[in-house]
C-alpha cells in the first residue's frame, strides 16, 4: 500500500469517542508534520493513534470532552518539536501523571498550554462532580513508582527463590539423613544413657519392622548398633538406599562426634568413582579403612584387623 504524503492535516469537529475505527484514520500518514485536531472528541489519546508520526513535528489539539493521555502516545513522536493544549480536560486518573514531568523536564518539546498553565490544571473526579487540582492529586496518590514497586516485589520473589533453591541444592539431599539422626539420637539420649542401650555391636544387617518407614528403620538399626560397618562395592556405590543408608551413618557420626564408622572395601574402586560420592571420599582421605583381600591365606589377617578395629572402637 503507498504511503499518504500529506505533510499537514486540520481535523475539524471529529468525533471520535467510541469508534472502532478512530486510530485507523491516521495510519500510514508517514510524511505528515502538522496535525491539527480541532474541536474534535475523543477518549483517549494513545500509541496506536500516533503510530506512523516519524516526521510530525507539531501537534495542536482543542479536544472539548474530559479525556485521557497516556505515555505511550508520545512514544512514536520521535520528531515533534512543538505540543499545543488548548482547553485541556482530563480525568483525575495517574495514567495522566507522566503528562506533568514530560512537559517540565523533556526540553525537545514545546508544550504551549492555553486557557490554564499547568500548575493549575484541574481534572476530573471518579464521581463527576469534584475537580480537584490536577499536580496536587498527583502527588498525594500517584507518588509511589509502579516502577520501583515491581523491581522491588520481583527483586524480593528472586531473592527467596534463591534462598530455597541454593540450600537445597547444596545441603538438601543431606538434610532428610541429617533430620532422622537427630531425631534419633535424641530419643535415644532421652530414653537411656547406660551402655547397655544397644543391642547389637555393629550395624551390618537390620531386621525391618513392617509397616514403618523404611528411613526411620535404617535410623533406629544404626542407633540400636553401637558401630556402624559399611561394606563398600561397586554395586553399593550404584544403589540409591546404600547411598542413604551411608548419609545416615555420616550425619550420625558428625551428630555424636564419636568413632562409630568403619568401612570395608570389598574390591579396589577407582578415585574417579568415589569422587561422585563426596561424603565417602572424605571419609576415605580422614578415616582408617579395611580392604577385603581375595587372597585366602589374608582372610585370617583380614578378621584379626577387623576385631581389633571393632575392640579398638569399644576401649
Amino acid at each position: 500500500m503507498q504511503k499518504n504524503s500529506f505533510v499537514e492535516l486540520i481535523l475539524n469537529k471529529l468525533n471520535l469517542v467510541n469508534q472502532e475505527w478512530a486510530d485507523i484514520i491516521f495510519h500510514n500518514l508517514t510524511k505528515l508534520e502538522v496535525l491539527k485536531l480541532l474541536n474534535c472528541r475523543i477518549y483517549t489519546l494513545e500509541g496506536s493513534l500516533t503510530r506512523d508520526f516519524k516526521y510530525l513535528k507539531t501537534l495542536y489539539l482543542s479536544i472539548k470532552n474530559v479525556y485521557n493521555v497516556l505515555y505511550r502516545f508520545t512514544e512514536p513522536l520521535s520528531s515533534l518539536r512543538h505540543l499545543v493544549l488548548e482547553t485541556l480536560q482530563m480525568f483525575c486518573s495517574c495514567d495522566n501523571n507522566w503528562l506533568i514531568n514530560w512537559s517540565k523536564q523533556f526540553r525537545q518539546v514545546e508544550v504551549i498550554m492555553y486557557d490554564v498553565p499547568l500548575d493549575e490544571l484541574k481534572c476530573l473526579s471518579g464521581d463527576g462532580i469534584d475537580t480537584p487540582n490536577f499536580v496536587k492529586y498527583a502527588e498525594a496518590n500517584c507518588s509511589t513508582q509502579v516502577d520501583f514497586i515491581l523491581f522491588a516485589t520481583t527483586a524480593l520473589g528472586v531473592l527467596l527463590f534463591m534462598l530455597v533453591v541454593l540450600p537445597h541444592n547444596l545441603v538438601g539431599s543431606n538434610l532428610l539423613p541429617l533430620y532422622h539422626i537427630t531425631l534419633g539420637w535424641l530419643s535415644e539420649a532421652m530414653r537411656s544413657n547406660g551402655t547397655g542401650r544397644y543391642d547389637y555391636d555393629a550395624f551390618v544387617s537390620y531386621n525391618f519392622q513392617l509397616g514403618k518407614d523404611i528411613v526411620e528403620n535404617i535410623t533406629d538399626s544404626l542407633y540400636r548398633s553401637r558401630h556402624t560397618l559399611c561394606l563398600v562395592s561397586r554395586h553399593y556405590l550404584r544403589s540409591n538406599w546404600c547411598s542413604l543408608e551411608m548419609k545416615l551413618a555420616t550425619a550420625r557420626l558428625q551428630v555424636e562426634q564419636r568413632d562409630i564408622l568403619l568401612l570395608v572395601f570389598l574390591e579396589e574402586i577407582p578415585p574417579r568413582l568415589l569422587s561422585a560420592h563426596h561424603s565417602l571420599a572424605r571419609l576415605v582421605k580422614t578415616r582408617t579403612y579395611l580392604d577385603w583381600t581375595q587372597d585366602l591365606g589374608q582372610h585370617q589377617a583380614f578378621w584379626d584387623r577387623l576385631w581389633s578395629k571393632l575392640k579398638s572402637f569399644n576401649a
